[in-house]
């Protein structure tokens, strides 16, 4: 089936202000400076929708921005190749997000603005159509279980995959609707923390052999494992010197995805994964340092 679109990337989108250069966390009521600061288009749905257009697909991202924010956000996704025509204006402020890393680890501030409209807008029926239009779709957010069930199935009728990846949400991903969720995407991308707390587990192989074939683990600095078709599949992240990881699981996405709209060897869109993941960090904030496929 011809599709006009390789991507179509959904979820909820941020202007993110990125201070790293930390060589320590504060204690509280303490004040600590950082040398470098970033403004950047940001949130796991701009990130993995600009590291696939990076990589040469042809992408189109799906949300809600604030009309304070709009025209900067849809320049920036432009400059990335990311196509932005379906994004909904909302009255007021887009999401904001507040990142602050060191070269081990990362903590974030949020304010969810526009984004508080997205769960509406993933019951329209305009976006149902939109979306159908893409190979694949790769929601970058969390779903209702009452949505997805009918949203998954009209877009696996439309001859669509789907994969899914809702970052840090607590009540989300211990809910029971949640196992049942997992079996209509082709793809699920948690962080090992993620799948600890979904699982109660802390053996990366148990917390796979629980959450089942199509789970792909995202293990930081130790790469990613996934089990496909009976095999454990493993793959090492290269050494780097990481400038910031703001994103690195969002990059992971878009390269374990461009290897999987190619075809062939899982081991090959693992190994895609880890690599995208690792060159991201190499500079600061989520999308200086994505790399074109010719880097790959």
């Amino acid at each position: 089936m011809s599709k006009r679109l390789d991507a179509a990337v959904v979820g909820e989108i941020f202007v993110d202000h990125i201070l790293h250069g930390f060589t320590r966390w504060p204690t509280l009521g303490e004040e600590i400076y950082c040398d470098q600061y970033v403004r950047e288009i940001g949130g796991g749905t701009a990130n993995t929708a600009c590291a696939l257009a990076k990589l040469g697909r042809k992408t189109a991202i799906y949300g809600c921005v604030g009309s304070d924010d709009e025209a900067w956000l849809r320049a920036r996704l432009s400059a990335f190749g990311v196509i932005g025509d379906d994004l909904v204006p909302v009255e007021g402020a887009s999401g904001v997000t507040v990142g602050v890393s060191t070269a081990e680890d990362r903590t974030f501030f949020t304010f969810p603005g526009a984004n508080r409209e997205l769960p509406e807008r993933l019951q329209s029926r305009a976006l149902v159509e939109a979306l159908a239009e893409a190979r694949h779709v790769h929601f970058a957010c969390p779903i209702s279980w009452e949505t997805a069930a009918a949203l998954f199935a009209e877009l696996h009728a439309a001859g669509c995959t789907i994969s899914l990846d809702t970052g840090w949400h607590p009540e989300w991903l211990r809910a029971p609707e949640a196992a049942m969720l997992l079996k209509m995407v082709d793809w699920f991308f948690p962080n090992e923390k993620e799948g600890a707390w979904m699982t109660g587990l802390a053996k990366p192989v148990d917390i796979l052999q629980q959450l089942g074939s199509g789970t792909v683990l995202k293990l930081g600095s130790k790469g990613a494992a996934m089990l496909y078709q009976g095999r454990l599949l493993t793959a090492s992240a290269p050494t780097a010197a990481i400038v910031d990881s703001t994103g690195a699981g969002d990059a992971f996405d878009a390269g374990f995805l461009d290897g999987f709209l190619d075809g062939g060897d899982a081991a090959v869109w693992l190994r895609r994964g880890v690599q995208c993941g690792t060159l991201s960090t190499r500079a600061a904030g989520a999308l200086a340092g994505l790399p074109s496929r010719e880097e790959l």
